[in-house]
């Protein structure tokens, strides 16, 4: 079995090809970064890639997005991803892709080897495989919006019909400063990382309220 390991940290890089070898699976290629992943992905093309989410230069989600890259290059490409949390946005995406097999482990399963290495073999078999805790965040997402004020909802509701913290101000009678407070609260609230751009993460702010209401008022 041909594996491919997307992984930053050296230590855990080489833990993991060291474990991978001894179990009789060949590493292939291995990446410390998000910037050429995609390209390794669809070149490499393994049985297999093992890939964590967060990847420099921004340590944010370059694994997950650059899977979902892949993929879209290389339909049926399976991947396996390994994070320390979940991202509920990319994640839903890679996961309905319905473009072949996926799996989502969070970090400290790697500790059980057998059923890490069962893992692999079955996501690699085609089969999907989920980590617990990871099911349960994503079942979670629908009350994402509950958590809101309704003066965040409303806020959030003008910044999905495209307007800007003036328009928005103007709408709800109410000053730029405190446009700008609700939507850093509602960021939060939404678990977006505070590490993304301004711009990046009101656009997926938007998205998860677009696909929690169909664009609906929540």
């Amino acid at each position: 079995m041909r594996v491919l390991i997307a992984e930053d940290q050296l230590l855990l890089r080489d833990g993991l090809t060291r474990m991978l070898t001894a179990h009789a699976m060949d590493v292939v290629a291995t990446v410390d970064d998000g910037s050429g992943l995609s390209d390794a992905l669809v070149s490499v093309r393994p049985d297999v890639a093992v890939v964590d989410i967060r990847l420099p230069p921004t340590f944010t989600d370059e694994g997950l997005r650059a899977s979902i890259a892949a993929r879209r290059r290389a339909p049926g490409l399976p991947i396996l991803i390994l994070s320390q949390y979940v991202e509920r946005l990319y994640a839903r995406e890679l996961i309905t892709s319905g473009t072949g097999a996926v799996g989502y482990l969070l970090k400290d399963r790697i500790g059980d080897v057998r059923q890490f290495i069962d893992a692999i073999r079955q996501v690699a078999a085609g089969a999907t495989i989920m980590d617990p805790e990871v099911v349960a965040q994503l079942l979670r997402r629908h009350d994402t919006l509950a958590t809101l004020t309704p003066r965040e909802r409303d806020v959030l509701r003008h910044m999905a019909e495209g307007r800007s913290n003036t328009a928005i101000a103007a709408c709800m009678t109410i000053t730029e400063k405190a446009v700008s407070n609700h939507i850093n609260t509602l960021f939060a609230k939404l678990g977006l990382p505070p590490s993304d751009t301004t711009s990046h993460r009101r656009v997926l702010a938007v998205l998860t309220y677009l696909d929690q209401t169909g664009g609906r008022s929540p």
